[in-house]
């Protein structure tokens, strides 16, 4: 008898992707309080209207919409915008906001998208991230199967530590981007969850994802996106003390971003940050140092000036951590901590620290352990409970770490060079 051949089963039905459902709701009370909060007065009322208006035409189907407001809404939303005198930059968006109110039947949901993305890009830019949150929601609930704009909403989320909410939005976006084939939207959603476990002090899941993302944009020549990933496992490889692995991932990242790459001074901040932790602290001082000038966002500048302080501090550049410590204990003290602001306090307190001067470690350290409490920052929380229990016992300076051999320190300050010479020529290149 002749064997008989198996043949495996012909599937008779599409495979189907489920696309999971993300929060869409932080802890404000309802929809849209973190714009009034954050901004409030007339324009305030102006943005939350915008949004409310969007959500309303968001959450029906496309056939529904076109008589979803009244007669006269635009006109309405149009005075609303003139009397509150709103930034200018605000006014193109809101104008695509009014003609959504005047014909919502046929307003296309790409239109309604980059209007939200561009307030919300204003808000980022203002330091107001809930609402900058609120409408990259609404951007991606206006073109609902776009992955990209999933992705944004879960980078929002995530610097405002909103992890829940942060992790159902790249879970969304990485099954949008499986079924469109949008392999960029794809890595980077894969990215996100590896950072966003980075700054929950998960490094195992961590490494895991930002693997994923760099398979994927190797797969699909993605550059930039494999520059990327290598730059997250260089950060991971650091946390996870593996100085091998983090040494050559930072020298690829370096090689895959190249001179006019938007996140060079992101790796290069990084890359100081690292040797700052190992004892190298001259050749981290002079990248910090160049890092400056490229430091636009008040957020980005305050971390930028917390580690030229330590970096100072622990070169022996006792003038400069004082210029430093004064301008980034003022603008941190200074009204509502926003994201980042335990690590920045966490920083002066090791710079303090790294002089001998333990009272103000201890003010700083006190002020960065009650913030990273608050807002789940493991990793800082433990630091700063370090240093804050150094400066109880009196203990006020830190311990040092071994210095480098000659062989290293040489590799290290050759790299800083190159580093500092890169930047000079970016910052000149504008």
């Amino acid at each position: 008898m002749r064997p008989r051949r198996l043949t495996p089963p012909v599937r008779r039905t599409a495979r189907r992707w489920r696309t999971p459902p993300a929060i869409t709701q932080g802890s404000e009370a309802f929809e849209g309080l973190g714009v009034l909060d954050e901004i409030g007065g007339p324009p305030g009322l102006v943005l939350w209207q915008a949004l409310r208006d969007v959500g309303l035409w968001a959450a029906l189907e496309p056939e529904e919409r076109g008589e979803v407001f009244v007669p006269g809404a635009d006109a309405a939303l149009a005075a609303m915008v003139r009397a509150a005198e709103v930034d200018a930059q605000l006014e193109p968006p809101l104008a695509a906001v009014v003609r959504l109110l005047a014909d919502p039947g046929g307003t296309p949901g790409e239109a309604v998208e980059a209007a939200c993305r561009g307030i919300s890009g204003w808000a980022d830019a203002h330091g107001h991230l809930a609402t900058s949150i609120a409408f990259a929601q609404a951007a991606a609930l206006a073109v609902p199967r776009n992955a990209g704009a999933a992705c944004a909403v879960g980078r929002l989320a995530r610097r405002r530590a909103e992890y829940a909410r942060a992790e159902t939005w790249f879970r969304r976006s990485i099954a949008l981007a499986r079924q469109s084939g949008d392999w960029a939207a794809y890595a980077q959603a894969f990215s996100g969850l590896g950072n966003l476990y980075l700054q929950r002090g998960n490094y195992p899941a961590a490494r895991r994802f930002q693997v994923r993302s760099l398979r994927a944009a190797r797969r699909h020549s993605l550059r930039p996106i494999q520059g990327a990933a290598m730059h997250d496992l260089f950060v991971i490889a650091a946390g996870s003390h593996q100085p091998g692995d983090a040494e050559r991932y930072a020298r690829e990242a370096f090689h895959l971003y190249g001179a006019g790459h938007e996140r060079l001074a992101a790796l290069a901040a990084d890359i100081a940050y690292y040797w700052m932790e190992r004892g190298y602290f001259a050749p981290a001082h002079a990248v910090f140092e160049a890092l400056l000038p490229h430091l636009q966002r008040p957020d980005e500048r305050l971390t930028g000036l917390a580690n030229t302080a330590r970096a100072a501090a622990g070169a022996g550049e006792r003038r400069r951590f004082e210029e430093s410590w004064d301008e980034a204990w003022g603008a941190v003290t200074r009204g509502e901590p926003g994201a980042g602001a335990a690590q920045v306090l966490l920083e002066l307190a090791r710079g303090a620290a790294q002089l001998g001067e333990g009272e103000r470690a201890q003010r700083a350290a006190e002020r960065a352990v009650g913030l990273a409490g608050a807002r789940g920052e493991s990793r800082t929380l433990l630091a700063a409970e370090a240093v804050l229990d150094a400066a109880w016992r009196g203990r006020a300076g830190l311990a040092a770490p071994a210095p480098p051999s000659p062989a290293a320190a040489a590799e290290t300050d050759a790299f800083a060079a190159d580093l500092v010479r890169t930047l000079h020529a970016a910052l000149l290149a504008r």
